[in-house]
């Protein structure tokens, strides 16, 4: 008999403006919003309609202090792109939409990335795999 296994359905991120952080990531990602949603729970899906990420309002929510400091980051995201050049064109796409650069090692011979904060401080990496 297979083992059964619970499958991951969705990321959840908490944040005081779920509207706006899931815009933030909607236009990031091309993703689009799952209909009926109200404004403390928004969930977006990728091309073929599967959810990936969900944010839901909290009250306050402090931004981590990544890489150190006394609120660490509880979970990030890892983005990948194809190419250097790749890389380089989604470095500026997410500075437009109000990301925040916390880390570039965009020369890192065996790992290009950069690391990120988006507009509520959540940190997230976006990487040549």
């Amino acid at each position: 008999m297979a083992e059964r296994f619970p499958r991951l359905h969705q990321v959840v991120l908490d944040t005081t403006d779920p509207r706006g952080m899931a815009e933030f990531y909607r236009r990031l990602l091309g993703f689009t919003y799952r209909p009926g949603d109200d404004q403390d729970w928004l969930v977006l899906r990728d091309a073929e309609g599967v959810p990936r990420l969900a944010f839901q309002r909290v009250g306050e929510l402090p931004p981590p202090t990544w890489p150190a400091g006394p609120r660490p980051q509880m979970l990030h995201l890892d983005l990948t792109v194809q190419t250097r050049a790749d890389l380089d064109e989604q470095h500026a796409r997410a500075l437009a939409l109000g990301a925040r650069l916390l880390a570039d090692h965009a020369e890192d011979p065996e790992e290009p990335l950069r690391v990120y904060a988006d507009p509520a401080g959540h940190p997230f990496c976006v990487f040549v795999a």
